[in-house]
């Protein structure tokens, strides 16, 4: 078969197709030879190099461990989506998809990793209106969610721990129908093995520990990273002693919040009253 010869690249799609062809050759790799170490087809694999099919997230992982080469092709992807992506969350995503545990908490919207795409999309509509990001961004983003998603569905899948500010059930996202069924959602993820989540009462007030987005990401070897997002862009801590400190703000956190079955008994109030919504 004849090699297609590609024009050089001028878009950040075009730069990883680019460096993905590049790199497989330099290493003396066919295409099969590189789906079987990704677990893509050599199709797929050529579809990407050719421009044909969108690279996603879960194959630039896939390619950075294939070719040893760190975040380069994460990096390359988050670049594909320029802004529309935070600094700093593309390197978050490798962490958080090799964590053996993570426990999150979230203080307004309910947390990515249990959002339904309904409520997903709504909540890029609003960025969208705002003229914060463009449709196809939103659509991206919606896609990368998913994908990080798939990780509690891997065997074996990390252990989730999410608390989450009683606001994050209350705060209408999208119809009333929308946040019934995120809420049902919420109340079918909470009794599944594995996974805890708590609610953070309105009532904590000013006795609350924390005021912005937090994870904490358990790895292999029991080393804990933090990671945590400002307005412009995430930041992934590492300094043993902020994490420390950070986790001791979770572990009072999750004294105060309600229990298991109690804030079960919540989302499942709040659920039943958005159903019966006019």
């Amino acid at each position: 078969m004849s090699r297609i010869v590609l024009p050089p690249p001028t878009t950040p799609r075009e730069h990883f197709a680019t460096q993905l062809r590049h790199i497989r050759e330099f290493l003396g790799l066919t295409q099969s030879q590189l789906g079987l170490r990704t677990g893509y087809s050599a199709v797929h694999i050529s579809a990407v190099e050719t421009g044909r099919k969108p690279p996603t997230l879960p194959f630039a992982k896939s390619v950075d461990q294939a070719f040893d080469s760190g975040t380069k092709f994460v990096d390359l992807y988050g670049k594909i989506h320029g802004h529309s992506l935070l600094q700093g969350f593309p390197e978050y995503t490798v962490q958080e998809a090799a964590a053996a545990a993570l426990r999150v908490f979230q203080p307004r919207t309910i947390d990515g990793l249990l959002q339904t795409v309904e409520y997903a999309t709504a909540i890029e509509s609003g960025y969208v209106l705002r003229g914060k990001v463009t449709q196809d961004q939103a659509d991206s983003r919606v896609s990368l969610l998913l994908d990080r998603q798939r990780i509690l569905a891997k065997t074996p899948r990390p252990t989730l721990h999410v608390v989450m500010d009683e606001t994050c059930l209350r705060r209408q996202i999208g119809s009333p129908g929308v946040m019934a069924r995120q809420l049902a959602y919420l109340e079918e993820v909470a009794q599944q093995p594995k996974t805890t989540i708590q609610i953070a009462p309105d009532s904590l007030g000013e006795s609350h520990p924390i005021n912005h987005p937090l994870t904490l990401l358990i790895l292999s070897g029991h080393q804990v990273l933090g990671y945590t997002e400002g307005l412009h862009r995430g930041f992934l801590e590492r300094d043993t002693a902020t994490v420390a400190a950070w986790t001791e703000d979770y572990d009072r956190l999750t004294a105060d919040a309600l229990p298991r079955a109690a804030s079960l008994a919540r989302i499942r109030k709040l659920r039943e009253a958005f159903q019966h919504a006019p």
